[in-house]
């Protein structure tokens, strides 16, 4: 069945975005362009779905740049149900939005007075952005990580490549799990035709295992790195013995 279309006042409606917004969005490649018929514009329930997205990374505080990024990673085609998988899944993953705090606030939740030195690290990791009036956008959920770096006493450049590697393999990890759940979860969702509130439930429950898993699995990677070492060095060891005189 050919999917229901909506003028451009129907879908300004539906999804409460203004007339000028969809236009920009339209324009910055955002939104599909409408079906044109003379000089008539018409949008499916396609668009609809692109919208309610966007609103959905607005309220989690990405930027225009962020989503347009974000959005480019969804296949033109893709159909209004997997858009939809793609905001069922973003909300509980999300960490909390930025928060607006004075200078001795930033120093009262940080638990400690924040140098320069520090600030700027902080903001080279994503974590701390000056506002103005000498006020920071702040990630909350990172702060606390972000200066237990700074407690270990990491050099900046080493802090940054650490965060760099976290950053690179964390989105791996992201991408491949959104492929899993829009390869066999999703299919499996839609045949047995349960509430979406069941599947937003199935990822709440899921995030806390990911992180245990993930966790575990970093633990055994570095055993196993750590006693390759010890492997590699005892037969050097034992290769620099061999060759001295008289061994």
């Amino acid at each position: 069945m050919a999917e229901p279309e909506m003028t451009l006042e129907e879908l300004v409606t539906r999804s409460g975005v203004p007339v000028r917004t969809v236009r920009f969005y339209t324009g910055r490649g955002m939104l599909p362009a409408p079906i044109r018929r003379g000089r008539s514009a018409y949008y499916t329930v396609d668009h609809l779905a692109r919208l309610e997205l966007v609103r959905e990374l607005q309220a989690h505080g990405f930027t225009l740049a962020a989503i347009e990024s974000y959005l480019a990673r969804i296949p033109a085609d893709a159909a209004p149900e997997t858009i939809a998988l793609h905001r069922t899944l973003l909300a509980p993953w999300m960490s909390d939005l930025p928060e607006t705090l004075s200078r001795s606030e930033l120093d009262e939740r940080a638990g400690r007075r924040l140098g320069k030195s520090d600030l700027a690290t902080l903001r080279t990791l994503g974590i701390v952005e000056p506002a103005g009036a000498g006020r920071f956008q702040v990630a909350g959920a990172h702060l606390s990580i972000g200066v237990s770096i700074l407690d270990l006493g990491l050099p900046a450049d080493a802090a940054v490549a650490a965060h760099e590697i976290f950053t690179a393999h964390g989105r791996a990890i992201a991408d491949e799990l959104t492929e899993l759940f829009r390869t066999r979860v999703w299919p499996a969702y839609k045949e047995s035709g349960l509430p979406p509130e069941q599947l937003r439930t199935m990822v709440e429950r899921f995030k806390p295992l990911t992180i245990a898993a993930l966790v575990a699995s970093y633990e055994a990677a570095v055993n196993e790195t750590k006693r390759e070492t010890a492997e590699r060095r005892t037969a050097r060891d034992r290769a620099d013995g061999s060759s001295r005189p008289g061994a």
